[in-house]
């Protein structure tokens, strides 16, 4: 690294050798913190669980042919309906129905999603909670509440359930897998961001090299250090 008017020139063979000096330091901490995302995804964080039910919309009038322009339309209105089962009342609703004294609107509202997937009338309602069964009770309550409301406020005949919530034997999360690979590449990019620090704010000399690169001065000798003679000296003084 060299220094010239308040510019900062790095040798990127020099940093490259400070990283590969440092490999083991980086590549342990990146398996020890891989190591600790391990155990707190698996052991320490909660699981997860999402139920999903789907409800299938058409707004026809009864006993009449479905046109393409009625797809059309109920296709453009899935965004309204997902607004309308996410609603304050809709979620109010399904907390007062299944007793869930500690739930509260923001709370339900945070574990529900809603996904429209585009160019159809089915809109997904997932529900994400600790307990498998209670999932698929609020995934399942949400549908029936929202299919009320939906018909009420939109004035359209039906809503046809495509599927029913099922209770869920797998958790959704967290990933073990992706909490130790994440844990471990971060691990190893801070103890390499310390390692490239220090190297940026070491300005020391430390061989004849460094004194003509940096100050542009050429040496004239070396004093060797002998650290094994001057210890005898030492001993024979004492």
């Amino acid at each position: 690294m060299n220094k010239r008017d308040d510019v900062i020139e790095i040798n990127l063979g020099e940093l490259f050798g400070v990283l590969l000096s440092r490999a083991f330091l980086i590549i342990s901490a990146g398996i020890f913190f891989a190591l600790a995302g391990l155990f707190i995804s698996k052991f320490v964080l909660h699981p997860e669980y999402e139920s999903t039910t789907k409800i299938y919309i058409l707004n026809k009038e009864e006993n009449q042919t479905v046109t393409y322009s009625d797809v059309q339309i109920s296709t453009q209105l899935t965004q309204d309906y997902a607004e309308l089962i996410k609603s304050r009342r809709v979620l109010e609703e399904v907390i007062q129905r299944l007793h869930l004294t500690e739930t509260d609107y923001e709370d339900l509202y945070k574990v529900l999603k809603v996904d429209t997937p585009s160019d159809t009338r089915i809109v997904s309602i997932t529900v994400k909670d600790e307990d498998p069964l209670m999932a698929m009770k609020i995934a399942n309550c949400i549908r029936e509440v929202a299919s009320e409301h939906i018909t009420n406020v939109m004035d359209i005949d039906a809503i046809n359930v495509a599927e029913t919530a099922n209770v869920p034997t797998t958790k959704s999360s967290p990933s073990v897998a992706k909490w130790t690979v994440i844990a471990g590449f971060l691990g190893a990019l801070v103890v390499a961001f310390f390692a490239v620090l220090g190297y940026l704010l070491d300005d020391s000399i430390k061989s004849n090299d460094d004194v003509e690169r940096y100050l542009g001065l050429s040496t004239l000798a070396l004093i060797p250090l002998m650290t094994e003679d001057s210890d005898k000296k030492k001993k024979k003084a004492k």
